[in-house]
């Protein structure tokens, strides 16, 4: 049986992949693991490559804070190696983070399109 948590984290990624597939975004894979990092989401918008990190929070409070500096490394590291296993070092890529708000039960969605970007080594993604 799963817990109380795991549901609602569920139901907050499931609700960000209806308003990505909703904006026209293809999905091509969920949760991810890879490098030490997990990615909640892999997409396409056209030929971009979109990882998309889901932060759920039922306080009012903001969600895309928790996606720190160790955070996007992790995703970016996952995201790099999800990359080249499939040769698709040179296609273009972007970090987004969808926000899920829980406030009183409600849910409420933010998407954040190129929340933030990977820096490392001789790979950029915008």
């Amino acid at each position: 049986m799963e817990n109380k948590a795991h549901g609602k984290g569920r139901a907050g990624e499931d609700a960000a992949l209806l308003l990505l597939r909703r904006k026209g975004l293809r999905l091509l894979a969920r949760n991810l693991k890879r490098a030490g990092g997990e990615i909640d989401l892999l997409l396409e918008d056209g030929q971009t490559l979109v990882f998309v990190e889901v932060k759920l929070r039922t306080r009012d409070e903001n969600p895309a804070l928790a996606v720190n500096a160790a955070k996007q490394r992790r995703v970016s590291r996952a995201a790099l190696a999800y990359m080249a296993e499939n040769g698709w070092l040179e296609r273009p890529a972007r970090f987004d983070v969808v926000e899920v708000f829980f406030p009183g039960g409600e849910m409420r969605l933010n998407h954040i399109e190129r929340a933030f970007v990977f820096t490392g080594g001789n790979h950029y993604f915008f």
